[in-house]
């Protein structure tokens, strides 16, 4: 696979070695508990072996001595087999070993005969999850686009979105038709659990941009939830942000063929002003803007079929 000559590499990926062991029993994931109580708060990094700026930002607050003030606070790096093959002269090659890592996360995937690299990962780690109260799960994008976070199709997701405050644009969405997403899984889907989680796409994978943002979100994921106080995210912080905009995609594009092309070069957060506008063709078939002002989230260049091409949104808040 050719390097992405678009989108140079201005990120190091950092040496993980130093956590394998961690002090879980489950290599990679870290966990620190507090005197008191409180909620058991995560946060993940390389779910994808290719997005950089998680990991960077897992080794930061481990090298700030990072330390819950209330319940539980633990850090895990998740897909370490594609994250470890990362090269940066073929940055686009390590996104997963066998598959997707974030598209296993049902009972019925989990539970199945199927075997890859990425399933015996997930297994490994799922007990884990199982008692995580509050989850992010740190990523980044392939365009050079603002940051976003996919807060799930649930109010409470959009309430801890808002809570966290950072980035400003905020997707309700359903996920993908391919599997389903780590931040999805099991109670964070279900609207009567108050366990939840977030997904932040921090920018582009290699930019530095996307490093900011990953250790702004994550200090003040960790100060609304209450793992630290301002006396250790202070100092760090970046300036108050924006108010936050809300988005709700209203169509997943699922690929059904092995013809799909944009109509255009889209890059994401593009709004498409009339209902019918064409945005590509799914082999012989067009595929168009289901409503006025339509958003759109994320555009993939891996169009292969199964997978999601392009979220399709409206402002609702």
């Amino acid at each position: 696979m050719p390097a992405d000559a678009e989108y140079p590499v201005q990120l190091e990926a950092p040496d993980i070695s130093p956590y394998k062991a961690g002090n879980t029993g489950i290599d990679y994931i870290t966990s620190f508990e507090a005197a008191e109580p409180g909620p058991h708060v995560m946060i993940t990094a390389v779910v994808h072996g290719n997005e950089l700026c998680g990991a960077i930002a897992l080794d930061w607050l481990m090298k700030l001595g990072v330390r819950p003030k209330r319940g539980r606070l633990s850090l895990g790096f998740m897909n370490v087999a594609a994250y470890t093959r990362f090269d940066p002269a073929e940055p686009l090659a390590s996104r997963f070993v066998e598959e997707d890592f974030n598209r296993l996360w049902d009972a019925e995937t989990l539970d199945g005969p199927r075997q890859s690299v990425e399933l015996t990962r997930a297994r490994e780690v799922r007990p884990f999850l199982d008692t995580v109260d509050r989850l992010l799960d740190i990523h980044s994008m392939q365009h050079a686009t603002g940051a976003l976070m996919l807060s799930g199709p649930l109010d409470k997701g959009r309430r801890l979105a808002e809570g966290t405050g950072v980035p400003e644009l905020v997707v309700m969405d359903e996920g993908h038709a391919a599997g389903r997403r780590m931040r999805d899984y099991a109670d964070f889907r279900n609207e009567a659990s108050p366990k939840d989680a977030l997904l932040v796409e921090c920018g582009q994978h290699w930019e530095k941009s996307s490093e900011d943002m990953a250790k702004e979100t994550a200090l003040r994921f960790l100060l609304y939830t209450g793992a630290v106080d301002m006396d250790f995210a202070g100092p760090h912080l970046g300036p108050p942000p924006p108010k936050q905009k809300i988005v709700e995609v209203t169509h997943p594009v699922t690929i059904t063929t092995d013809r799909f092309r944009f109509a255009e070069d889209y890059r994401g957060l593009e709004t498409i002003a009339k209902a019918g506008t064409v945005l590509g063709y799914d082999g012989d078939d067009p595929v168009v803007t289901p409503h006025d002002d339509c958003v759109l989230i994320m555009p993939s260049r891996r169009l292969n079929r199964g997978g999601t091409a392009v979220r399709l949104a409206r402002v609702v808040g």
